[in-house]
């Protein structure tokens, strides 16, 4: 277990993913924020899922994983759109076709 796991909204399974996408401790997911996290999580082949996104907005706060509501949620959701097209224009064109079938990024 990491020390990712001290902060809030953090388990097992999500430790595993930011570990595997580069961010080993939570100094360093503190220091990169959660949209440059985010795209690392991207790039390392995880599904966007915006559930997961303001999961992590929240678990920065230190607020619970439910607390985003209303415009809030709405502004998050503009942010993470913006992140995920940024994942897919950074792709290539095979790279969007497998991933579209399910393979995603990592084979």
């Amino acid at each position: 277990m990491s020390d990712l796991r001290t902060i809030k909204n953090i388990g097992p399974a999500f430790e595993e993913q930011l570990i595997a996408a580069g961010i080993a401790d939570a100094q360093t997911l503190r220091s990169l924020g959660p949209d440059a996290a985010y795209a690392m999580l991207l790039a390392a082949g995880n599904k966007p899922h915006f559930i997961g996104y303001y999961v992590l907005v929240m678990a920065l706060q230190g607020r619970p994983w439910n607390d985003c509501k209303g415009a809030e949620k709405e502004a998050l959701r503009i942010k993470f759109d913006a992140l995920k097209a940024n994942r897919t224009q950074n792709d290539t064109g095979i790279e969007r076709e497998l991933d579209a079938v399910g393979t995603g990024l990592i084979r």
